[in-house]
């Protein structure tokens, strides 16, 4: 179980805060659905400093280790004509397989990670801050299978002046989200 505060972060239900928060996130946690593994009210939220909202610099800013942080990054897959998008969400401590393991999964020809334009674009939400939590809803959400086994999270909330705490399992259990083994590497 979360507490309110995860290293010095100040955190509370996200619902309370729609203002730390992108639309679309807003009305996803409006919709979540009653089979998740938490309650809503457990879906966190914490105000940070936007200029450190990309990982590294937040980590260090907050307390928070890496291996306690989750990025969701879009990747874009084309085959012919056809694109499709997916967002893959791995712990800080690793890096998604977009040429093997994602590129597979969506059965496309090529993959690579989507344009910083079109990855705000599509989903409404601030580049260093997409979360996989408000994403277009034909988006499958591949989650590495390490973040569902951690007791919890941090991701972005859609924008840069925040940050969702949220146990990892819950991720796994979004709408659209498929939990894959072996999703990322490990860096190093």
């Amino acid at each position: 179980m979360m507490t309110g505060v995860m290293g010095s972060l100040q955190t509370e239900p996200a619902q309370s805060r729609p203002d730390l928060l992108a639309v679309p996130v807003v009305k996803a946690l409006s919709m979540w659905p009653d089979e998740a593994p938490i309650d809503v009210d457990q879906v966190l939220v914490a105000p940070i400093d936007p200029g450190l909202a990309d990982t590294a610099a937040f980590c260090e800013a907050y307390g928070v280790t890496l291996a306690e942080s989750a990025n969701c990054v879009i990747v874009a897959g084309r085959r012919g004509e056809v694109t499709k998008y997916a967002a893959c969400v791995v712990l800080a401590t690793t890096r998604a397989d977009v040429n093997g393991v994602v590129r597979r999964h969506l059965d496309v020809r090529k993959c690579s990670f989507a344009p910083m334009e079109e990855a705000v674009s599509l989903t409404g939400m601030e580049f260093g801050g997409i979360t996989p939590i408000g994403l277009p809803a034909d988006w499958p959400i591949l989650v590495d299978s390490r973040v569902i086994a951690a007791p919890h999270v941090i991701v972005g909330s859609g924008v840069r002046h925040s940050k969702i705490a949220v146990a990892g399992p819950a991720l796994g259990a979004l709408p659209g989200a498929h939990v894959i083994e072996g999703l990322a590497r490990e860096l190093g």
